[in-house]
């Protein structure tokens, strides 16, 4: 049983699990917030989409066997054509629209020229698979090759020095335009070497439209996700309830290793200084930020962003040198360990508080009440005792910006892996 709004997700979900004959039954749209008498009128009420009674429908279901037109039913159609008919260049524009290939801004056409021009920017097979991509753990993962990242790399008007970046995207095992009703977005950090050899920003703006190569690397990354992993359309393969502006680039920018007080992060994540990586995140859907590090109540500041972040999403602090400078001076944080750590014991919610969260009774009591540590310890304990917002391995501190001035945020987002740039030259 599902609600109406999800039908066409539910059928291909069915398809893309080998299940192409099974039975829905839906109810109205939405569930959340309603009183038991509501959800009781649902059940007792008629299918929204076919207007039979709902508990007929699950009987039927349950007991009658399959009809001519539940037998003909086919899986999902996963292929897509490697050429398109010559057209005008107008025409090919809306084909690519037309078949939800673009993120609707305005692309380059994908011609074999350009193709095999980005393709020099590797000295990797065009044929060689690069990775698999899903929208949700529920869906079959589809693979693609270096070819295919390239057609959408040059769609994003992206240069072939960038290519091994964006191969890296791609073979993350990430992607950009992930289906989940609560509209998260996709974050690419870069570290190395290659942020000085492709011109990439980690200054002034690093997070803003000036700059190609951030721009594009990580359109790229989106529209390679959308693409090769099945489609990303509004309804069907996409469900982010508002959607989210962070998409069209994926937040994508380089790490300020020159005026960090610290090791740069890929290097906390088991590179080297002179190794290239890039580092995804993926739910990316709040900001909490503020101006510097005051002297006298710091600390209170720092709970207060905390605080304003569901504790389902844990933070990762983007700041400016100048933040992370008064990070040192003022908290004694020598390392960003350090700081994580003073993060992790002082994020903290009353019990009864933390449990009432809806997306923590969505996804992590289940887990709780499986016996997952440390979430199932925290269901025996009284309301009123502190227990930690987030776990601590999930805390990160990335440093970016101009020093313009000590601005810096709270992203709540969660840090998938780091990947290196230096194989796919």
């Amino acid at each position: 049983m599902q609600t109406d709004i999800f039908q066409t997700a539910v059928l291909q979900t069915a398809w893309a699990e080998g299940m192409p004959h099974e039975r829905f039954v839906y109810v109205p749209q939405p569930v959340m917030g309603q009183t038991a008498a509501r959800l009781r009128q649902y059940i007792d009420g008629n299918d929204p989409l076919t207007g039979r009674p709902v508990m007929q429908e699950v009987i039927e279901a349950l007991t009658l066997p399959l009809s001519e037109t539940e037998r003909a039913a086919v899986r999902f159609d996963r292929s897509t054509p490697r050429y398109v008919d010559a057209e005008s260049e107008e025409a090919l524009a809306r084909l690519f629209m037309d078949n939800h290939w673009t993120d609707y801004l305005p692309i380059v056409l994908p011609t074999e020229e350009r193709v095999q021009a980005m393709l020099a920017g590797t000295s990797h097979s065009p044929q060689e698979i690069v990775g698999r991509l899903r929208p949700t753990s529920t869906r079959e993962a589809w693979q693609f090759d270096v070819e295919k990242v390239a057609i959408n790399a040059v769609m994003a008007g992206a240069r072939p020095a960038y290519l091994p970046v964006i191969l890296a995207l791609a073979a993350s095992g990430q992607t950009a335009r992930g289906s989940t009703t609560s509209s998260a977005a996709s974050m690419a950090v870069v570290n190395g070497p290659v942020r000085h050899s492709i011109g990439m920003n980690w200054g002034i703006g690093a997070l803003g439209p000036y700059n190609h190569a951030n721009a594009t690397i990580g359109r790229a990354w989106g529209l390679l996700s959308q693409n090769l992993q099945g489609g990303s359309v509004p309804g069907q393969t996409y469900l982010g309830s508002m959607g989210n502006n962070y998409a069209y680039n994926s937040l994508t920018f380089a790490e300020n290793e020159e005026a960090s007080p610290w090791e740069p992060f890929h290097v906390r994540h088991g590179l080297e200084p002179y190794q290239s990586a890039v580092s995804v995140f993926g739910g990316c859907r709040a900001t909490a930020y503020i101006l510097g590090l005051r002297e006298a109540h710091w600390r209170e500041h720092v709970q207060n962003l905390l605080r304003g972040l569901n504790p389902h999403t844990p933070p990762a602090l983007i700041m400016d040198p100048i933040t992370a400078r008064l990070f040192v001076e003022r908290g004694g944080f020598a390392t960003p360990a350090a700081l994580e750590d003073w993060l992790w014991e002082h994020a903290t919610l009353p019990a009864g508080v933390y449990w009432d969260y809806q997306l923590i009774q969505n996804y992590v009591y289940p887990r709780a009440q499986n016996g997952e540590q440390p979430w199932a310890t925290w269901l025996d304990v009284p309301p009123e005792t502190l227990v930690p917002m987030f776990r601590r391995e999930d805390i990160h501190v990335i440093v970016v910006g101009g020093e313009t001035n000590g601005y810096w945020r709270m992203m709540g987002c969660n840090y998938g892996r780091t990947v290196p740039v230096d194989p796919w030259y």
